[in-house]
């Protein structure tokens, strides 16, 4: 099993408009950030988690051709409008439309914000198709299965998902852009390969968890590994980690992990 971090940033990352470094070393590539999304294969499945703004010049950096299908985790813009260009997946799976999962909110922005792609298959070569799909507790493909709860965020729920690979066994969770971990998520978690935990910021957020509160809940989890994501400008990526537990370190945009 493979995991691709294409961003693993905030729309308050790094560099910032009108505040470029915001406390950051610029001259530390792993201090620049893209928007939140990550690409998984998983018994050769290629599954795309949630689409940046910045999803095509992500998909050009880190070399991704192929996808299978979408999970969307929730529909703040810094996830999904990026998903127009799915368009070109379209085109490489021979005109058909890709399988988008999420919950019924995420499900009903994407009609909102991209009608002229809820379709069977594209309206012509080069436009996107969405099969939409409300996303079940267990999802199985041909390389293994898709475990999904909500977590809380703000007003909303998003959706933690939990990757168990058919052929090796390994497993991967993946909990961006929450407030807390719930007992159902834990009990998912258990004994996981990879934990991969909304880590914000050092100061309190109201619908984001705080460095120490993911590492709080990544310590109860027992991860193998844990990889914090989704960081502001407040996080400088040499300072943070040299104050991290030994498992416990921030991703960066590019890194790839094979399980």
């Amino acid at each position: 099993m493979k995991i691709i971090f294409l961003g693993t940033g905030t729309s308050q990352g790094v560099p910032m408009i009108a505040h470029p470094s915001g406390g950051c070393d610029l001259k530390n590539p792993k201090n620049w950030r893209t928007r939140c999304s990550v690409h998984i294969e998983m018994g050769g499945v290629h599954i795309q988690i949630d689409a940046a703004p910045e999803f095509r010049m992500q998909c050009i950096q880190n070399q991704i051709e192929a996808l299978d299908l979408f999970v969307l985790t929730h529909a703040h813009a810094d996830h999904v409008m990026g998903m127009d260009d799915l368009r070109r997946f379209c085109d490489l799976n021979g005109g058909s439309a890709i399988p988008v999962y999420s919950t019924t909110n995420g499900l009903l922005r994407i009609q909102a914000i991209f009608p002229y792609a809820i379709n069977d298959k594209p309206v012509s070569i080069g436009y996107p198709a969405f099969q939409l799909n409300e996303m079940p507790k267990v999802l199985e493909t041909k390389g293994g299965k898709m475990e999904s709860t909500l977590l809380p965020h703000g007003s909303i729920d998003v959706l933690g998902l939990v990757f168990t690979e058919k052929e090796s066994g390994k497993r991967i969770a993946y909990f961006t852009d929450c407030k807390a971990i719930t007992e159902e998520a834990y009990a998912l978690s258990e004994g996981i390969d990879l934990l991969v935990i909304d880590g914000l910021r050092p100061n309190v957020h109201p619908t984001h968890m705080t460095i120490n509160e993911a590492v709080a809940c990544a310590e109860r989890i027992g991860a193998k590994q844990t990889l914090l994501t989704h960081m502001t400008y407040f996080v400088d990526y040499e300072e943070t980690n040299a104050d991290l537990p030994e498992s416990i370190s921030l991703a960066y945009d590019g890194l790839v992990l094979n399980l």
